[in-house]
């Protein structure tokens, strides 16, 4: 009997022994789970942020353009650093019907204390020759005046008269009269003969 009940006795520590692995395995696979899914909540990722969409324009700091004439709602406005000239007809509202808008460059940017004037079909634009814009004291103010009044300046004719006010149109204002150096073809001797019948 005692052969007969060791054979048993062994395949019962056997089964035992089986079983207690068996829940050993499943108790640990029970913690890994349960330990991962803490870990995945915890490393979820955060929607992205709205702000930083590929393509997106993002403003710069704030700049004040002050707006009038010929736009649904004239006034001052607050737009972006690199905004341009049609970023600021937009904001207020868009050009009336009576708008010449054949007189703005709505493509350069604007500039922070910028006013902006648009001018109605037929409308004579401050600053043009012969009026009080174009000419302060005997000079001639190369931020306000037109082709013709810059025309009159010695050695600028049509073509350098039109450099001028692209650059104008496309940097602002005339900070100082040295700035007419940085225009294509205007260099030291050009400038010496206009040193003394411009001003800004």
């Amino acid at each position: 009997m005692d052969d007969l009940a060791d054979p048993r006795r062994a395949r019962l520590r056997v089964r035992v022994g089986a079983v207690v692995v068996l829940v050993l395995v499943g108790l640990g696979c029970a913690v890994l789970v349960a330990t991962l899914g803490q870990h995945g909540s915890v490393a979820e990722v955060a929607p992205p942020d709205q702000t930083s969409t590929p393509g997106a324009v993002v403003s710069g700091a704030e700049i004040f353009v002050h707006i009038l004439g010929a736009v649904e709602h004239p006034g001052l406005y607050t737009l972006g650093e690199g905004d341009r000239g049609i970023d600021a007809v937009a904001a207020a509202g868009g050009f009336l019907d009576t708008a010449d808008q054949r007189q703005l460059n709505l493509a350069r940017f604007v500039v922070d204390g910028e006013q902006i004037v648009v001018p109605t079909i037929g409308e004579i634009p401050e600053g043009a020759a012969g009026t009080s814009g174009s000419v302060v004291d005997g000079k001639v103010n190369i931020n306000t005046a037109d082709e013709a009044a810059l025309d009159t300046l010695p050695r600028v004719g049509p073509a350098m008269a039109a450099r001028i006010i692209a650059w104008r149109e496309a940097n602002g204002r005339f900070t100082a009269i040295e700035d007419l150096m940085s225009v294509t073809g205007i260099g030291d001797k050009t400038f010496e003969g206009l040193r003394d019948l411009v001003t800004v």
